[in-house]
């Protein structure tokens, strides 16, 4: 058993111990209940331990989870499919956010509807949602800052990055405001910017074209999978890749390849498994009134459930990949 599946096995064998001692158990016994996931770009890699969670919390409730989402990179189309999902009235909903705007009327809609709605990944704060489960985007940019911080002495740092995208636009904050605070040789900001608009050719050809324009970038952040492959694939066809120091997000066997080739000095591992599991958990107690904080938390007018939850950052490496391969 590799790394990743003990984790994910311990923090399941975890729950099963803490349900069991509140007398919950297994809910074999139950009516049927279904709970969907709903995502954007639903066929890239990233989702699947996220899926993979859901349904090893599912398997454990004695209920039926399903995948659901649009495969394009579509706010239009991503509403279309939760107003269809909600329209089913699902028993529970777990829901990442490509537009915190865009999907609230829609959030709010299923929270008014009685059913449970919790977000992971990416978040709408202000909407009615339950909670929701991810990274802490903007301390993930510090991470990042502070691992090219300790390798670069100065230079010019770039960041591949969809600035309409909450959760990136977060890790992109956190990277430019560590950068300018605490490596102030090191010079970045809006300028070096590219928009890869989730698309790995568009971040290598726009990438591409900034180190033509500037020789001096010497670092490259790149804040999601497809930037980190596209921004590899340029940095290589620069012939560039030993001399510039370069840090993904997430991590897939692809970006796993790059940084045991050395095209890839880093990546950071969100805890995707843990957002699937718990984001159900949370649905599911919510739906089956399971959560007892006070007598009546409705008519408190009190949130059943904590309003956040950090699952966390890791730095792969070369020196630590192999615990992320699929066993």
């Amino acid at each position: 058993m590799n790394r990743r599946d003990f984790l994910k096995r311990s923090s399941f064998t975890a729950a099963a111990g803490l349900m069991a001692s509140h007398g919950l158990g297994l809910a074999r016994a139950q009516e049927a209940q279904t709970y969907y996931m709903v995502s954007f770009l639903s066929g890239i890699d990233y989702w699947k331990d996220c899926a993979r969670g859901m349904m090893d919390a599912a398997e454990f409730l004695g209920v039926e989870a399903v995948y659901t989402g649009t495969p394009e990179f579509d706010i239009t189309a991503e509403v279309r499919v939760l107003e269809e999902t909600i329209a089913q009235q699902p028993d529970g909903i777990l829901l990442t956010v490509m537009n915190p705007e865009g999907l609230q009327p829609a959030i709010d809609s299923a929270i008014d509807g009685g059913i449970p709605l919790v977000t992971f990944d990416a978040d709408s704060s202000l909407s009615k949602r339950y909670s929701f489960l991810g990274t802490g985007n903007y301390y993930a940019g510090v991470v990042a800052a502070r691992y090219i911080g300790a390798r670069l002495e100065s230079g010019k740092a770039a960041v591949i990055t969809v600035p309409t995208q909450g959760n990136l636009l977060e890790r992109t904050n956190g990277f430019i405001d560590t950068i300018q605070a605490e490596f102030p040789n090191i010079i970045t900001g809006a300028e070096f910017i590219v928009d890869n608009q989730n698309n790995a050719q568009k971040a290598a050809s726009d990438l591409s074209a900034l180190l033509q324009a500037d020789p001096d970038v010497k670092a490259v952040f790149s804040s999601n999978a497809e930037a980190a492959v596209g921004g590899a694939q340029a940095l290589r066809e620069a012939g560039l890749s030993a001399d510039v120091h370069h840090i993904g997000f997430d991590y897939n066997e692809g970006t796993l390849d790059l940084i045991d080739s050395g095209e890839l000095g880093a990546t950071l591992a969100q805890g995707t498994w843990q957002m699937g599991f718990w984001g159900l958990l949370f649905a599911y107690m919510v739906r089956n009134e399971k959560i007892e904080s006070v007598a009546d938390w409705k008519s408190a007018g009190i949130s059943p459930l904590p309003p956040a939850v950090d699952t966390g950052v890791v730095v792969i490496t070369k020196e630590n990949s192999q615990f992320w391969r699929a066993s």
